[in-house]
């Protein structure tokens, strides 16, 4: 019979299973696909998070065995950096609501170093934390990022095939900011309009010092300013109260301070898009606020597998 109507013999064998079980309704085709108590398994802050990731790195910088973002390769990392397992196919319908479509990639030489990442897990960070215990320091990761009103962070419902349209002002602007965050939730954060230069680094050094008794541990990527002179300068002058280390280049997912920016562009998502740039300032004030007073909600970024390091 599987030869005459050209299907499986194993179709036919289930299709007899169907029919015993529940009769004629058991021929019945079903709908294939998501259930839909699976369509929601990720919170909001944790799709940012997925997108940043598939979006800055490649599978095998995350010490994934996949040299391509596929359903299955997402699927894993969902697993191992949240902790929640998602069906391939489920993964599939993310991929699509997110806008991600199967692409050829670009040829580019890495630039990421997967043995000074190692390094840095395995001997750099805990020199630093035992150097910390003994100073009675307290460590912070630091990072700077930037808003704009016509970002679109959030999604909005539309019929099939016809995209949203988001109207927003022909004018452009941003804001940006400077924050540093520590494993047991503090949060401190400074708001600047231009681009970051050293001495508006330097002021968000002061800053630090003055919100803490102990000594600060600050650590950051490696943009240019933060290895400028000048800085390098006023760092040694106040090396009793301030000491500065490198994260290895182009390693953002390892940098505690990149789970705040995602929160904080989540958090703007949600509120009325801004008509000018002081609306947009204090929307970014307000949420930076909320997470200030809102240490156990900072702690929690340190359970991603990616920073648990720094737990």
């Amino acid at each position: 019979m599987a030869q005459i109507i050209g299907i499986r013999p194993a179709t036919i064998c289930q299709w007899c299973k169907d029919y015993d079980h529940e009769g004629q309704k058991g021929l019945i085709a079903k709908k294939r696909g998501v259930k839909s108590e699976d369509k929601k398994l990720l919170s909001d802050s944790q799709e940012l998070l997925i997108q940043k990731m598939i979006t800055d790195t490649m599978p095998d910088q995350l010490k994934l065995n996949f040299a391509l973002w596929t359903r299955k390769a997402v699927k894993e990392l969902v697993d191992r950096e949240l902790q929640i397992t998602i069906a391939e196919t489920t993964m599939g319908d993310y991929l699509r609501k997110w806008g991600f479509t199967p692409q050829k990639p670009k040829k580019q030489a890495y630039k990421q170093c997967p043995k000074a990442v190692q390094k840095w897990l395995n001997e750099d960070y805990p020199s630093i934390k035992e150097r910390a215990k003994k100073e009675n320091a307290e460590i912070y990761w630091g990072d700077e990022t930037g808003v704009k009103n016509q970002c679109n962070h959030g999604r909005s419902y539309a019929p099939k095939g016809k995209t949203p349209i988001k109207k927003s002002m022909s004018k452009r602007f941003s804001v940006n900011m400077f924050s540093a965050v520590t494993n047991q939730g503090k949060v401190q954060f400074m708001i600047y309009s231009e681009a970051m230069n050293a001495e508006r680094l330097i002021e968000f050094l002061k800053q630090l010092i003055k919100s803490s008794r102990r000594k600060i541990y600050l650590i950051l990527d490696n943009l240019k300013v933060h290895h400028s002179k000048v800085v390098k300068e006023w760092v040694g002058k106040n090396q009793d109260k301030i000491a500065l280390f490198f994260l290895p280049s182009y390693s953002p997912e390892i940098n505690p301070d990149e789970y705040l920016n995602c929160d904080l562009k989540q958090g703007l998502s949600a509120k009325k898009s801004p008509k000018n740039k002081d609306i947009l300032q204090n929307n970014v004030k307000q949420h930076m606020d909320l997470l200030t007073n809102n240490p156990e909600r900072v702690k929690k970024y340190f359970k991603h597998k990616s920073i648990e390091y720094a737990a």
